[in-house]
């Protein structure tokens, strides 16, 4: 059997919570609603009860039990992340050591691998294909692991390449198809075609600035995959000749121009394109119902996301958000999926959206989502994860490629620093996370 590897954070409280972490399961009528006969499945989801997301779940256990009275019953219990990421994370880590993980967690997308890697969470029972061909492409592929299906998301993500319709209409430039993108030289020569019209505005041609955390390999690993580029290998356990390659080094360098000729600002503006002093901004899928909400003002476009001079037409604009996954404790895979593909389906998702704003997984869900079919740029968001969806790196060290690939890209585009010397150097780093997963 492999070794078991802790890469997440949270050792430490494991060891101290040996004792204090079990849990066991009630007898029927101890917990309201749950029935003799029914058979018990707890879940824990990683958000404050008190909000929207943290509602929305709560009422898709009770459409769950709802639907499976009498056979099964779903109790959900609230462990809410801290600001640094811990809190939930935390508590995973020491049920792990105790013995006392849920049937069913939730997983943030790019940890799947992480989780099952570490034996934390376990494949679901068979999907047939109708089943999978429900949800989009980008879901079952976060979700799958060497060939197996871990987990499902109940929400997806995106980025967008937002742009000013005013004023690119007072400079004259006409937006591409979503399957003819701006290439990097086509974009560098717009950034810099604009660069006098937003002087004038006391502004810049693109509103980007680093460093930003997670989302720095969210909106700029893109670069990377589509000049054909991967951060790490297919089974995630190799790094070199991958996060320091030729594309890679490309996207570095590509970066690295746009800060030297002044198409953005090397220092953060707030609210820079909002506030009509930028044409174009990389952001979340969240920034459509920003502008809608507190901008009013901003004539909003989404164009497609730019792409390398070598694209090819493959997946690369970056998805995944949080699944649901069956925990290693589990004893019923079947009942535990059934929740799993309940709290990530159609209804669920349709619930998120009107909720949180999150976009859901399913296809149903955003063909049953008017805005989707109406709004113009949300329905650029949409087609966008539909065609060129592409998960973010599927590695047992994920955390330490996101924070390498952060540290490069500030290191190279405000430090000047060489991009091939620096990537190489984080490889080193890499590795020595990926060393404690052996090779089958």
């Amino acid at each position: 059997m492999k070794k078991r590897w802790m890469c997440l954070a949270g050792i430490a409280l494991a060891a101290a919570c040996l004792a204090g972490c079990q849990q066991k399961d009630p007898e029927p009528g101890e917990v309201a609603g749950y029935d003799p006969g029914e058979e018990y499945l707890s879940i824990w989801v990683h958000s404050i009860e008190d909000t929207e997301e943290g509602r929305a779940y709560r009422e898709a256990v009770e459409s769950f039990n709802e639907a499976f009275d009498g056979k099964y019953f779903a109790d959900i219990e609230f462990v809410p992340r801290n600001d640094s990421g811990g809190g939930y994370s935390d508590k995973v880590n020491a049920s792990v050591m105790s013995g006392g993980l849920p049937d069913v967690l939730t997983v943030d997308g790019p940890n799947v691998s992480a989780y099952a890697a570490n034996s934390i969470i376990q494949p679901l029972a068979e999907l047939t294909e109708e089943e999978k061909s429900a949800y989009l492409p980008s879901i079952i592929e976060q979700g799958t692991v060497n060939d197996q299906l871990y987990a499902l998301g109940v929400m997806e993500s995106s980025v967008g390449l937002y742009y000013n319709k005013d004023i690119l209409e007072e400079a004259g430039i006409e937006v591409p198809d979503a399957d003819h993108p701006w290439t990097w030289t086509e974009f560098q020569e717009i950034l810099e075609e604009l660069k006098p019209l937003m002087a004038e505005k006391d502004g810049y041609p693109l509103d980007m600035t680093f460093p930003v955390g997670e989302t720095s390999i969210y909106y700029f690993a893109p670069f990377v995959w589509s000049g054909g580029g991967e951060l790490v290998s297919e089974d995630g356990l190799t790094a070199d000749g991958y996060f320091n390659s030729e594309q890679t080094v490309a996207a570095m360098d590509y970066f690295r121009m746009i800060v030297e000729n002044g198409y953005m600002s090397e220092a953060p503006i707030d609210h820079l394109f909002e506030s009509g002093r930028a044409a174009f901004k990389f952001d979340g899928a969240w920034e459509v119902n920003t502008v809608y909400t507190s901008y009013p003002d901003i004539n909003l476009g989404v164009a497609p996301y730019v792409v390398s001079d070598n694209w090819d037409g493959g997946t690369y604009t970056p998805t995944g958000s949080w699944a649901f996954a069956a925990s290693t404790e589990a004893e019923d895979i079947e009942a535990a999926t059934e929740l799993v593909k309940w709290m990530s389906g159609v209804e669920s998702g349709i619930r998120i959206w009107n909720m949180t704003k999150s976009f859901p997984s399913t296809y149903e869900a955003f063909d049953s989502i008017d805005v989707f079919q109406t709004d113009e740029n949300y329905s650029v968001l949409y087609n966008q994860l539909s065609d060129y969806g592409h998960p973010r790196p599927k590695t047992p060290v994920y955390p330490q490629v996101s924070t390498c690939f952060q540290e490069t890209l500030e290191s190279v585009a405000l430090g000047g620093k060489d991009a091939q010397t620096e990537l190489d150097k984080q490889v080193k780093r890499i590795n020595t996370k990926l060393e404690r997963y052996a090779r089958e």
